[in-house]
C-alpha cells in the first residue's frame, strides 16, 4: 500500500520516482493523486517526501483535487523555454529538470512509471540522462519483474477499499438489473423472446448492461456473456447475434471499473434461462462446492498456491482434468483460481498452483473456480471479489446471489 512506497523505493536504491500520464489513463498517477482526473502531467515523489504534481495549466483545478502540491508547466517556464530553444524535446527536458529540483531532487537515481508512448518515453529518458547527467534512471531487472507499483498495489488502504466497496455495490445493482431484464422475457419453446416473440440476443443483453453501468458511473471493459459451446471457452466474449436459449449455461463475467479509469470489480455468475439441464446442474453444484473448498481452505498468511491446490484436489477427485494433472488442457479446470484486483484488473497476489505469493491483510482478490466442456455445450464459472481485513479475515465484496436458474414464463402467460 502507499505507506510501503518509501521502503519499496529504498529496496531499489531509488531517490525518487516519476509517474507520467499523457492522454491515456495512468494507474500510477491515479494512485499517487488520490484519483484526481488529469490527462497530462507527472507526479514526482522524492523518497520520504510528499509528491509534487506537475499539471497542464488547463487542468490545474482538477489537479488541485489531489490534495498535493501542484505546479503548472507555466510555473516551470516551459513555454518560455519552448520559445527560446525552439525545440520541444529540449524544452521538456529542461522543464522536467526544474520540476525535479522543485521536488527536492537535485540529483539521484529515478524510476519512470505510468502511461505514454513507449518510444517517446525511451527517447525522453535518454535525453534527460544526456542533458542532465546528475540523474540516472533505474529499470526493474527482467521483463517479468515485479515493479514497485505492482508490489504497492498488492495491499490496499482504507481510501482504496472505500472506492472498491463502492464499485462492488454498484456492480451488484447491475447484476440484479440484468437478472430482472432477462427474467422479464418469455420462453417460446427453447428460445428466449420478448412479449412480441422477438429473440433476446447476447448483443441485446450486453447493450442493456453497458447502459446500466453508465447509469452508475461505471464502464464496461469488454464483459464476457457467452452461452453453450462458447461458454466452454473461458475467455469467449459470446456472439452478439446469438439468441439466448433455455437450459444451457451462460457465463457472465463482468469486470467494470470507475468511469474514465479507476478501481475495478470482478464478478462472474453462471445463469440458465428457464431451467438448467441435469448435466449443467451437476457441474454447477461441483463448481459451487469448489468455491466453498477455496474459502474454507483460507488461513491468514497461507501460501496462495495452497488454496488453488485444494481446489485442484477436489476437481481431480471428481474426475476432471486440471492444469496440474493435464498441463495445457482445454477441458475441465483450465485456469488459476484467482488474482488480486485494484486499479488494474489483474494484480498481485496470484492464486495459481505455482504462485510464490502469500495472503496478507489488505489483499483484494477474486476466487473463481470453473469447469469447461465446450463440445458438451457447458461452461460454468462462479466468481466473487473478496478482501482480507486487518485481522486477517477473508470477507466478501461481492454480495449478489449465486442462483443458477432465471425463472421465465412461457410466451402468452
Amino acid at each position: 500500500m502507499k505507506s510501503d512506497l518509501d521502503a519499496l523505493m529504498e529496496a531499489r536504491g531509488l531517490d525518487g520516482l516519476i509517474a507520467w500520464v499523457e492522454e491515456v489513463y495512468s494507474p500510477p498517477v491515479d494512485y499517487l493523486t488520490n484519483g484526481a482526473r488529469i490527462t497530462q502531467g507527472l507526479v514526482i515523489r522524492k523518497r520520504g517526501a510528499e509528491p509534487l504534481l506537475v499539471a497542464n495549466p488547463m487542468e490545474v483545478e482538477e489537479a488541485a483535487k489531489s490534495g498535493l502540491d501542484v505546479v503548472t508547466l507555466t510555473d516551470l517556464g516551459f513555454y518560455d523555454l519552448l520559445e527560446t530553444l525552439k525545440d520541444r524535446e529540449q524544452a521538456t527536458v529542461q522543464a522536467w529538470g526544474r520540476a525535479l529540483e522543485r521536488a527536492g531532487l537535485s540529483s539521484g537515481t529515478l524510476a519512470l512509471y505510468g502511461t505514454a508512448d513507449v518510444q517517446k518515453a525511451v527517447a525522453l529518458v535518454r535525453a534527460i540522462e544526456s542533458a542532465l547527467p546528475q540523474y540516472h534512471f533505474f529499470a526493474e531487472t527482467g521483463i517479468n519483474a515485479r515493479d514497485l507499483f505492482a508490489e504497492a498495489y498488492s495491499t490496499k488502504g482504507d481510501d482504496e477499499l472505500r472506492r472498491l466497496r463502492s464499485v462492488a455495490a454498484r456492480t451488484d445493482e447491475v447484476l440484479q438489473a440484468t437478472w430482472d431484464y432477462i427474467a422479464s422475457h418469455r420462453l417460446d419453446g427453447e428460445r428466449v423472446v420478448d412479449s412480441a416473440g422477438q429473440p433476446l440476443t447476447i448483443g441485446d443483453v450486453k447493450r442493456f448492461v453497458r447502459r446500466a453501468l453508465l447509469d452508475r458511473d461505471l464502464e464496461d471493459t469488454d464483459m464476457i456473456f457467452a452461452q453453450g459451446r462458447d461458454a466452454g471457452f473461458p475467455h469467449s466474449r459470446g456472439e452478439e447475434s446469438a439468441g439466448l436459449v433455455s437450459g444451457l449455461p451462460i457465463v457472465f463475467d463482468l469486470f467494470p471499473r470507475e468511469f474514465g479509469g479507476g478501481f475495478f470489480h470482478d464478478v462472474t455468475r453462471t445463469w440458465a434461462p428457464g431451467y438448467a439441464r441435469l448435466e449443467v446442474q451437476d457441474i454447477y453444484h461441483q463448481v459451487m462446492d469448489a468455491f466453498d473448498v477455496a474459502v474454507e481452505s483460507y488461513r491468514s498468511g497461507m501460501a496462495t498456491k495452497d488454496m488453488q491446490i485444494a481446489v485442484m484436489d477436489y476437481f481431480e477427485g471428481k474426475g476432471h482434468p486440471t492444469s496440474r494433472s493435464t498441463p495445457g488442457t482445454s477441458e475441465g479446470y483450465t485456469h488459476s483460481l484467482g488474482h488480486g484486483i485494484g486499479l488494474n484488473i489483474h494484480e498481485r497476489p496470484g492464486i495459481g498452483h505455482l504462485s510464490p505469493d502469500h495472503f496478507q491483510p489488505g489483499n483484494v482478490i477474486t476466487i473463481e473456480p470453473g469447469l469447461y466442456y465446450p463440445e458438451r455445450e457447458i461452461g460454468v464459472r462462479v466468481e466473487d471479489s473478496l478482501y482480507i481485513d486487518a485481522s486477517g479475515q477473508l470477507l466478501p465484496l461481492t454480495r449478489f446471489k449465486k442462483d443458477l436458474v432465471i425463472p421465465l414464463k412461457k410466451l402468452g402467460e
